[in-house]
């Protein structure tokens, strides 16, 4: 049996021993060979303490090694030749291995001879306590001078004759050490806390006792009635006192230190250390009281504790089946000193009143610590004593006590069950409490408390499990079963959904007595009840199949989250309703639905807001169930419930609720019961309610802009699904036939609204054509497509309209699809000849829409809802008259989306190339007309696109580059490559670049290629600042230097500074004209562009050395380029610059002086058409004509070295 409860250990360990010893060893060896280098020192510790890390859960692996690590560590302490820095390390790696290990563990291996004492305090007396370096070489010395404290010897024996022969008197050793304790509990860092432990062990020695314990108790009264908590010292100074006093009463003997309990629980009445502000005083403060309590009483183990008996798990599973349980046992009387009668000092009542305030004090440190100190009191007291304390600690949990007190008093009852103080005759009063805190929550403002609280409850739980019989929680396991299920699938915080699963678990294994237990556990384990959703919304479906939990799940979320403060939750209750009616349809029916209905009228917002959604869900969820068995819903439903449900709008519009603050939760709200019950076919047609209905989606729609920003988008959404069933139930008089003056009024209103000054009525309406069912299309088709392509047209002055130029373009793919394909149809009622044309032609004009504001490109946003747009039409038309698609639309298509998926935005250019690859592998139908088809299968095969991740640039662009061999798809995928190549982010333009590049080197033999590379890009060039055809080196030099003119856009100057120095390789006129503008930005009124451009000049000059026959010449240029601190004043430049026109024979830049004057009406004129001439001047934004300088500096290099026939080299 030991050996397979050894087995189970090892497997459900994730370590099974110490892995590292060897690394470890290497490490500790070698730290005498880098104490001194600082750079290897702290790559070994940082190695070191990453290796112990990992055994931070499961230290006690490190066992077996921990002897060898002290060793070899001491042996290099020891060591005289030990450079002081090699010591300090070595304390440094004994600290890790005792914090991982923990110091009460590692400490005992410290070698504690009568030799040690001397040495380590000697050593400890030389450190210097201000060091923040080495406070670890304080810590473990002190540790080790607790540790040699132990030795079986009277310490006077160590001070041999006190008197030296220079006449001094030593002091004794007891004083020294005493005095370093006193020392050491005063400074602020760690070793504050192992002082504390020198204290325990070396006051309580026998010897140090008699002549010390009373002065050092003194002393330490002393020191806490004298020091103020208010500054940082003093509550240093306290925090020692108070660690070594309850340290003293911890490890002392009880004889030694009861005469003294009085006169510190009185220092400590009069400190008022339980109102100090700070929360460590106030733990130590609680732990020493404790202390004085158990000191105050006589230890003794109560004869009246409840005993279970057993309680080792395998114990209990291995005993025989046909026992009918595990019997409680007795304990062993004998080993029990009979309960006696004694007087209870005065003391201890005060002791458990402070304690018993310390279960309500604000942090959980202090409650945690007063749990315990309660637990280990009550144990010592007579039974009707321990009864108060029982019931004392159960007025925690009264309504008008705060959540502080709600989760002491379950930390204080689990400890008291767990230690069997708590009787099972208290279980009837104690229960009940549980079961609430298992729900605990207070709101407080926008979010609640009590998470603590339930979090505590489930600890309760699992500790009564292991303290009690089954046949004691017996009659209240359903009760428990049933809280515990609700807080596992229905709490909000994650860490409370996980303790009360690992509570329902224990008691599965200890009680055995949990319904349906190991059913439950398999759907609700510790990890599956990670995810909320899952949670409300699948996991609470299966347990409520289970006859005992499936009312008390629907209840509590009836009670506790329909109206809940988090939204999220309000809208996952309302779901969890729907899924759970279908286990109790007759239950919801007749008693859920009668209680939510007062609540969706109610005064509460956020009750009104649940109930509501709760009211749609459970309606729409009883239709489903009816349906089943061809019955229809209001055979569930009275006549009242049904008029309740019709009332709502009515008198929420009544009470005018749809305003304001609360109109943002409410709207959305009552559309989606619109949309349940019209989907549910609730017997309301001709009836007045539908108008009402009808109005609030309209105002809805058409008044977004007065809601908050957060709460836009959930109310067009419910707006738009409401307004789509409506029509479906409501407005056809026959089949597939709509009332023709509700279609008109609908149509016609939308239609209107699409020229709304109001962005978000444009965004609303359009939507809503989008979302109207195929009947209310059906002889409108031509009107609604003309309207919303006017919408999507791509204006030419940016405009604030981008959002309803996205939602036209979705609604008009929307449309299309509810129309469908007809080859000879009229343009009134279906997708055909006449009209796809127009509808392609309007989505192509969104692929354009490249508009810019404050929050970046989000002309990307119409962009990719014209991609998707595009793909759905062109699915749909292929699929019944691909004949209706020509050639030219189809390669604009495919040329547009392959620009896109060439740009640089990560998530655009991911949808754009899904997009590209949906449509080149649709089989099923297939896209006609693609061009290059073969050849986009071979750069794009079904594996390839199956797993290529777009939005990885080192994965997009090594393909995207290829279609550059395509003559159709080189333009638009060079000006989207060109647009990353000068993007911003690091990886996009270094795999952009790369692989333009490493394009261009593949076809730098290929004259023809390179000619057609050169006209695309000076296209691409051209295209975007409407200039004249030259030849290319001259044109790109005149393109380059336009671009420039006047311009103050740093990374953009550089970007040409690059493209300049490329153009230097043409000999002739263009390089003079290229070293002359070069010379003109080397005085740059900017610092930094004089020095780059220099640095440029100088790789430039490396590169191409043909620029000056003259090595001489040459030789000086560069010296000059390099020496001359081009950032100093504008002067000192132009005269070194002048220096260099004359070296190379170039033309000095002169100032050219113009005379004019700010209100000569010329230059009025010429600046008031620069600034918008500069702004239009590309199509783009700046990053994109960076992209072309740098492109076309990729270009210019395999032009010019082709003809040479050298290597290619960059600049």
């Amino acid at each position: 049996m030991e050996e397979e409860e050894l087995e189970a250990v090892s497997r459900a360990c994730v370590l099974s021993e110490f892995c590292e010893s060897t690394e470890a060893r290497a490490i500790i060896s070698g730290l005498p060979e880098i104490h001194s280098v600082s750079a290897r020192k702290e790559a070994a510790l940082e190695k070191f303490l990453v290796i112990m890390d990992r055994y931070q859960e499961q230290p006690h692996l490190l066992d077996p090694h921990l002897e060898w690590m002290l060793n070899m560590l001491l042996e290099m302490i020891r060591n005289e030749k030990s450079p002081p820095l090699l010591v300090h390390l070595c304390f440094k790696f004994l600290y890790i291995i005792s914090k991982v290990r923990g110091y009460k563990i590692f400490m005992q291996l410290f070698p504690h001879e009568v030799s040690d004492v001397q040495p380590v305090l000697d050593l400890l007396c030389r450190q210097d306590q201000k060091d923040t370096e080495t406070w670890e070489t304080r810590y473990i010395l002190i540790l080790w001078l607790s540790m040699t404290c132990l030795i079986p010897f009277d310490l006077t024996r160590l001070d041999g004759h006190l008197s030296s022969d220079s006449g001094m008197i030593r002091e004794p050793i007891m004083k020294r050490i005493l005095e370093v304790a006193k020392c050491f509990l005063r400074v602020s860092d760690k070793s504050r806390d192992a002082a504390s432990v020198l204290v325990s062990k070396f006051v309580t020695r026998p010897d140090v006792k008699q002549k010390y314990l009373g002065d050092f108790v003194d002393w330490c009264l002393t020191t806490i009635s004298q020091t103020s908590d208010l500054t940082m010292e003093g509550t240093i100074t306290l925090d020692g006192a108070l660690q070594s006093l309850a340290q003293l009463f911890k490890h002392g003997k009880r004889e030694d230190f009861l005469h003294f309990a009085p006169a510190v629980l009185q220092c400590l009445n009069q400190k008022r250390i339980a109102e100090s502000n700070q929360a460590t005083l106030r733990k130590l403060g609680v732990k020493v009281v404790q202390r004085l309590g158990l000191t105050c009483l006589k230890p003794r183990l109560a004869k009246w504790r409840y005993h279970r008996g057993s309680r080792s798990l395998v114990v209990n599973l291995a005993q025989s089946s046909v026992t009918e349980g595990v019997e409680a046992t007795k304990p062993d009387l004998e080993s029990v000193l009979p309960e006696e009668d004694y007087d209870i000092p005065q003391e201890v009542e005060n002791v458990i009143e402070q304690l018993l305030m310390g279960l309500k004090d604000k942090e959980t440190i202090v409650r945690w610590s007063s749990a315990k100190g309660i637990g280990r009191v009550t144990g010592r007291l007579p039974k009707e004593l321990a009864d108060d304390v029982v019931e004392s600690v159960l007025e925690c949990f009264s309504f008008h006590e705060t959540d502080k007190a709600w989760h002491g008093g379950c930390l204080a009852l689990a400890e008291l069950g767990r230690r069997g103080l708590l009787l099972p005759s208290r279980l009837s009063d104690v229960v009940p409490f549980i079961l609430k805190a298992l729900t605990y929550e207070e709101k407080r403002g926008a979010c609640s408390l009590g998470s603590n609280v339930r979090d505590a409850a489930c600890y309760v739980c699992w500790a009564f499990a292991r303290a009690y019989d089954p046949s004691e929680l017996k009659p209240y396991v359903n009760q428990i079963a049933s809280e515990l299920v609700i807080a596992t699938v229905f709490d909000r915080d994650v860490t409370c959904r996980k303790a009360a699963s690992a509570a329902f678990q224990e008691n599965v294994g200890r009680q055995g007595t949990f319904p349906h237990g190991i059913d439950i556990l398999t759907a609700a384990d510790y990890f599956t009840v990670g995810n909320l959703n899952s949670c409300y919304l699948y996991i609470s479906v299966y347990i409520a199949g289970f006859e005992e939990y499936t009312k008390p799940l629907i209840d509590h979320l009836v009670a506790m989250k329909v109206n809940h403060w988090d939204g999220a939750i309000r809208e996952l209750a309302a779901k969890a309703l729907h899924n759970l009616t279908v286990q109790a349809p007759e239950y919801m029916a007749s008693s859920v639905l009668p209680q939510l209905l007062p609540m969706a009228t109610g005064m509460d917002l956020h009750g009104r807001h649940g109930a509501i959604l709760g009211c749609a869900e459970i309606t729409h969820a009883l239709y489903e169930f009816s349906t089943q068995d061809n019955r229809s819903v209001t055979e569930f439903l009275s006549s009242n419930t049904i008029d309740s449900l019709k009332e709502i709008h009515q008198k929420l519009s009544d009470r005018k609720l749809y305003r304001g603050f609360g109109g943002g939760l409410m709207r959305p709200a009552v559309c989606a019961l619109i949309e349940k019950l019209s989907l549910s076919k609730m017997p309301f047609k001709d009836d007045p309610v539908i108008t009402g209905w009808q109005w609030l989606i309209d105002d809805s729609l058409k008044n977004l802009h007065l809601f908050s920003s957060g709460t836009r988008q959930g109310i067009q959404d419910a707006a738009v699904s409401a307004l789509t069933a409506l029509c479906r139930q409501y407005y056809q008089v026959a089949p597939g036939v709509a009332d023709v003056k509700i279609q008109e009024q609908l149509v016609s209103q939308y239609l209107s609204a699409l020229d709304s000054t109001e962005v978000l009525t444009r965004c609303g309406c359009a939507l809503a054509l989008g979302s109207l069912p195929a009947f209310m299309i059906h002889g409108k088709l031509h009107q609604i497509l003309t309207g919303l392509q006017a919408v999507c047209r791509v204006p030419e002055k940016e405009d604030s309209l981008t959002e309803a130029r996205r939602d036209a373009a979705t609604a008009m793919s929307q449309v299309c699809l509810t129309a469908g394909v007809c080859v000879s149809g009229s343009p009134d009622q279906a997708l055909c000849e006449a009209n796809v044309r127009p509808v392609y032609e309007a989505l192509l004009g969104c692929m354009n829409d490249y508009s810019m504001d404050s929050r970046g490109d989000v002309g990307g946003w119409v962009r990719k809802a014209a991609m998707s747009s595009l793909m759905d039409v062109t699915l749909l038309v292929v699929a019944v008259a691909p004949e209706l698609l020509s050639p030219d639309l189809i390669q604009r298509m495919m040329c547009c989306l392959a620009q896109q998926a060439a740009e640089k935005i990560d998530s655009f250019r991911a949808h754009a190339g899904t997009v590209f690859l949906n449509l080149l592998h649709s089989t099923d139908p297939s896209v006609p007309h693609i061009p290059h088809r073969e050849e986009l299968l071979s750069i794009f095969p079904p594996e390839v696109a199956s797993s290529l991740n777009w939005n990885a640039a080192s994965q997009a662009f090594p393909h995207i580059t290829q279609l550059l061999r395509l003559p159709q798809y080189q333009y638009h995928t060079l000006l989207g490559l060109c647009v990353s190549v000068g993007g911003l982010t690091e990886s996009t333009v270094r795999f952009s670049s790369q692989s333009l590049f490493e394009y261009l080197k593949g076809i730098q033999q290929d004259t023809t290629a390179l000619q057609q590379f050169g006209e695309t890009l000076l296209t691409v060039f051209r295209n975007n600042l409407h200039n004249n055809r030259h030849p290319f080196c001259v044109e790109l030099l005149s393109l380059c230097k336009e671009e420039i003119k006047k311009s103050k856009d740093v990374q953009k100057i550089l970007s040409c500074v690059a493209v300049l120095c490329g153009l230097v390789q043409f000999p002739g006129d263009v390089r003079k004209k290229v070293l002359v503008q070069l010379f003109i930005l080397l005085c740059h009124p900017f610092p930094v562009i004089r020095k780059k451009t220099s640095s440029h000049m100088y790789e430039m000059l490396l590169t191409y050395d043909d620029v000056t026959d003259d090595e001489q010449v040459l030789a000086d240029v560069m010296a000059s380029l390099s020496d001359t601190n081009w950032e100093s004043d504008i002067n000192t430049v132009r005269a070194e610059r002048n220096q260099l026109c004359d070296w190379l024979g170039v033309p000095r830049p002169t100032l050219i002086t113009k005379s004019w004057h700010w209100a000569d009406a010329a230059w009025q004129g010429r600046w008031s058409l620069w600034l918008p001439l500069s702004v239009c001047i590309l199509k783009s934004d700046w990053a994109g004509r960076e992209s072309l300088a740098l492109s076309l500096t990729l270009t210019i290099q395999p032009l010019s070295l082709h003809n040479s026939g050298t290597g290619v080299t960059g600049t």
